[in-house]
């Protein structure tokens, strides 16, 4: 078990990575809101693998979440978040309060066009604005060399590899594939809102997408089979289905039918089982 530093304010945070940075070290960051499951530590681990040092965020951010949604129920368990990165011997965790991220007279924003639209932004309006701000203010706070995210969160990922490239911001953004479940379900820290009978029902939405992006490959039409997807979800007791939508990889854009091997595609899905909003993706080989 490493001797993990904990750093709740920037300057001490700026001072830690300096005096790697005289070493000669190389740093990974890796932004969560805590609650850690197995698929935060295996960001971590590729983290591990990709610098000499890393660095772990915990932060409920709240300009990511609007009025009506679960910033207040968002799972907490710092304790415990502690024991799993000394567990896995992570160098530091920077922990702030909300007034060390947005002091009084906060009152900058950054919103990116295109990749942010539809899917969950038209969903969760303002979400995305909040994300990249954030994530924005982690990447100049700690200055990594690289910088690692889920893919479950494909749009966000997205979001974000944008960022840094329209703002220059001299970080690599590596995604990390899905962690999940044995029996599918992609790792959440919501996971924990499912009522028991959820539990068992809510592997159906990566069946779904699998069975999807299957037809998808061999040549079927995408409306027809996202339409079926949707139909099939409502059936299993999702409801509602906010969008199960095909899109390029790298754009977002909504492809051309059938677009062919040429375009890398993948369907990204939400639905709501119960009171917990799940969301989901999958590539089309």
């Amino acid at each position: 078990m490493s001797d993990l530093k904990i750093v709740r304010t920037i300057p001490e945070l700026r001072a830690t990575v300096t005096a790697w940075r005289r070493d000669g070290q190389t740093v990974a960051l890796v932004p969560t809101m805590g609650a850690l499951h197995e698929a935060h530590m295996t960001l971590m681990q590729e983290a591990r693998s990709r610098a000499d040092r890393v660095v772990a965020t915990i932060f409920v951010n709240p300009t990511q979440f609007a009025e009506n949604e679960d910033l207040s129920t968002y799972p907490r368990r710092e304790a415990k978040d502690i024991e799993r990165l000394q567990q896995d011997e992570i160098d530091l965790l920077f922990a702030p309060d909300v007034s060390e991220i947005y002091p009084d007279g906060f009152a900058t924003s950054v919103t990116v066009k295109g990749v942010s639209e539809g899917l969950c932004g038209d969903h969760r309006p303002g979400h995305f604005a909040g994300v990249a701000t954030v994530v924005t203010k982690l990447l100049l706070q700690t200055l990594p060399d690289v910088a690692l995210f889920g893919e479950k969160d494909f749009q966000q990922l997205q979001v974000i590899k944008s960022l840094t490239r329209d703002l220059d911001i001299p970080v690599k953004i590596i995604g990390v594939p899905t962690v999940r479940e044995p029996d599918g379900l992609a790792m959440s820290s919501r996971n924990t809102h499912l009522s028991a009978d959820e539990r068992i029902l809510a592997p159906v939405l990566h069946q779904i997408l699998t069975e999807a992006a299957i037809k998808i490959s061999a040549g079927d039409d995408i409306q027809q089979v996202c339409s079926a997807a949707v139909i099939g979800l409502r059936e299993a007791g999702f409801a509602p289905v906010e969008y199960f939508e095909v899109r390029d990889a790298a754009t977002l854009a909504v492809p051309e039918q059938n677009s062919g091997p040429k375009q890398s595609l993948r369907i990204l899905t939400a639905a709501w089982l119960g009171a917990t909003r799940l969301i989901d993706n999958i590539a089309i080989a």
